[in-house]
C-alpha cells in the first residue's frame, strides 16, 4: 500500500469516518447531448436513472468539452489540460508517457486506490498503448471498440449474458464494485461507453422503448437557422451530415435510434447503482456522469460534433456526492465548467493535490456552493481537419466568441459573438451590433490572451505550434498559408 493512502487512512482514523477516501465512479457517454435527457428538459425521452441521479446530485447547466471530439476530449479528461498541452488528438499524435504519468488513473493507483477502466480508452500512450497494465481491473479496447461484446477482447466473458457492449459495462462495473469491497479498498471506476456513437447499433432488447415515436425538433433545427453561421463551419463533414445522416428526411427514426442507445446507458447506470446499494457503499461513493462531446442532431442544419456550437460543445454533467449537504436538493449549477476539471476533481476526492500544470479546477467547491466558483473564461478548440473548420472559441460570462481564421477566394476571416443567456440557440450573431462593440473588444482580448497561453504552454511536437500562427487575428493570409499542408493550400 502506498504512502499517500496510508496517510489518508491514518487521518481518517483520527477524525472519523467522514475522512475515509470515497469510492469514485466516472461514467462517460460518447456523443450524448443535453437534449437527450429528461433532467435537461426533454419530456419525450426515457432516462429514469439519469434523472434520478440528477435529483440525488447536482446538474451542471454550463459544462463544456474544451475539445469536442473523442480522442482530444479523453486526453483532456485524463490529464486536466487543454488539448495543446496534452498533444493528443486525431491526426496529431499520441500522448507522451510523461504526461500520462500525471493523469488521474496513475496518481490514484499510486495513492492506494484500486483503479478500473472499461470501454473506449480513446487515446494511445507512447510505449504503453491503451494502458491495459495500468489498471487493477481492465475492460478497455483500442480504437472505437465494438458494439458486439464478444469482439472486445477484455470483455468477452460478459458476451453470453450481455451480447451488446453497453450493458456489459454495467456488468463489469458490478464485478469491480464487489471485488473492491472484498478487498476493503477504495476504488476509482472509469467507464467510457461506446454509445451512442455511430454506427447506430442499439441493443435490440430495448426496441420497444421508442418504437413508432415522434419527436419535437429543436427550435433551431434546419438549414434556415444556419445561414448566419460562418462559411468556414460549412466546409467540413458536419454540414453534409445533416443530409447524409438523414436528419432532413427521417428525423424521428434517426433520433429514436440515438435515444435508444442512450436508454441502454441509463439501464447500465441503474445496474451500477443497484450494486452500490447491495454492497452498502452508497453513502461513500461519488458518481460523475458526462459525455466526451455533444451531438448536433440537425440544429442549424448540421450533424455530428467538433464545431463550437452549443449542441456539440456543451454536454451533460451530473455529480452525486452523498456526503455533501446539497445532495437530494435538486440544485442546478450555472457556473462555467469544462472537461479539464475532471482530473483535479477526482484527485481532490482522493485527497490529492492537482498536478501543477493542470488547466482545470476542482468542481467540489461548487457542490458546497453552486453560485461561486468555476471558470471566468473557458477556451473551446477544434484542430480536426479540414483546415477551414479549425478554430478557437472563448466562453466568458453569457458570451461566446469564435474566430474563424481560414481565408480563400470564397471566404474571409469571420467572427461570431453570441449572448447565450438571451440567445441559447445561437440565432443572432452580435458582431455587427453597435451596442455590443465594447463586449466584442473584451472577448477579442480574452481570445488573444488564451492564444498567448497556447504559445507559452503548447507541446513542441504533434503539429500544435502552427495554430499559434493560424489562430492569430493580426496575421495576414500570406503568413498563414505557409502553415498549411499542400492539400489545404490548393483550396486557397
Amino acid at each position: 500500500m502506498k504512502l499517500a493512502f496510508l496517510i489518508l487512512a491514518f487521518v481518517g482514523s483520527l477524525v472519523g469516518q467522514e475522512q475515509v477516501p470515497p469510492n469514485i465512479i466516472f461514467l462517460m457517454a460518447d456523443d450524448q447531448n443535453t437534449l437527450s435527457m429528461g433532467c435537461y428538459g426533454n419530456p419525450e425521452v426515457e432516462t429514469p436513472n439519469m434523472d434520478r441521479l440528477a435529483n440525488d446530485g447536482m446538474i451542471f447547466d454550463r459544462h463544456y468539452d474544451t475539445t469536442a471530439i473523442c480522442m482530444g476530449s479523453r486526453a483532456n479528461v485524463f490529464t486536466g489540460m487543454y488539448e495543446y498541452k496534452t498533444g493528443c488528438n486525431f491526426v496529431h499524435g499520441d500522448m507522451s508517457n510523461q504526461i500520462w504519468s500525471k493523469s488521474y488513473p496513475v496518481r490514484l493507483r499510486e495513492a492506494g486506490y484500486l483503479t478500473a477502466f472499461a470501454g473506449k480508452f480513446g487515446i494511445v500512450v507512447d510505449g504503453k498503448g491503451i494502458c491495459k497494465d495500468e489498471f487493477d481491473f481492465y475492460g478497455g479496447a483500442k480504437g472505437q471498440t465494438n458494439y458486439a461484446t464478444s469482439k472486445n477482447f477484455s470483455m468477452k466473458r460478459f458476451a453470453k449474458k450481455y451480447p451488446h457492449s453497453t450493458l456489459s459495462y454495467g456488468a463489469f462495473s458490478k464485478e469491480v464494485i464487489r471485488k473492491s469491497v472484498e478487498k476493503k479498498k477504495p476504488f476509482c471506476l472509469s467507464i467510457s461507453f461506446k454509445a451512442p456513437h455511430r454506427p447506430t447499433t442499439p441493443d435490440p432488447r430495448f426496441d420497444h422503448v421508442y418504437k413508432g415515436k415522434k419527436f419535437t425538433k429543436p427550435a433551431n433545427y434546419g438549414r434556415r437557422y444556419g445561414e448566419h453561421l460562418s462559411p468556414q463551419s460549412k466546409q467540413g463533414r458536419q454540414f453534409e451530415r445533416f443530409e447524409s445522416w438523414d436528419y432532413d428526411k427521417n428525423y424521428d427514426e434517426v433520433m429514436a435510434t440515438y435515444y435508444q442507445q442512450i436508454y441502454a446507458i441509463d439501464f447500465a447506470l441503474g445496474m451500477i447503482r443497484d450494486e452500490l446499494k447491495s454492497q452498502k457503499i452508497v453513502d461513500n461513493t461519488v458518481i460523475i456522469y458526462t459525455s466526451d462531446n455533444g451531438f448536433i442532431c440537425g440544429s442549424h442544419g448540421y450533424g455530428s460534433k467538433v464545431l463550437p456550437m452549443e449542441e456539440s460543445a456543451r454536454v451533460p454533467l451530473i455529480i452525486f456526492d452523498p456526503r455533501v449537504e446539497s445532495s437530494g436538493k435538486r440544485i442546478r449549477c450555472d457556473r462555467l465548467t469544462g472537461n479539464i476539471d475532471f482530473a483535479p476533481t477526482i484527485l481532490q476526492l482522493a485527497g490529492l493535490e492537482a498536478t501543477e500544470n493542470m488547466d482545470g479546477k476542482s468542481l467540489l467547491p461548487l457542490l458546497e456552493n453552486s453560485k461561486e466558483g468555476g471558470h471566468e473564461t473557458l477556451a473551446l478548440m477544434n484542430t480536426y481537419p479540414p483546415a477551414p473548420t479549425t478554430c478557437m472559441s472563448i466562453v466568458s460570462g453569457p458570451f461566446k466568441y469564435t474566430y474563424w481564421w481560414f481565408e480563400n477566394d470564397e471566404m474571409k476571416p469571420t467572427e461570431e459573438l453570441f449572448n447565450l443567456k438571451n440567445d441559447p440557440l445561437e440565432l443572432t450573431n452580435l458582431v455587427q451590433a453597435p451596442k455590443h462593440k465594447k463586449r466584442l473588444e473584451i472577448m477579442r482580448k480574452k481570445y488573444d490572451f488564451q492564444l498567448m497561453h497556447w504559445k507559452k504552454e503548447a507541446v513542441k511536437g504533434n503539429g500544435y505550434q502552427k495554430y499559434i500562427t493560424l489562430f492569430d487575428r493580426y496575421l495576414d493570409a500570406v503568413e498563414k498559408a505557409k502553415m498549411l499542408s499542400s492539400r489545404d493550400r490548393k483550396k486557397n
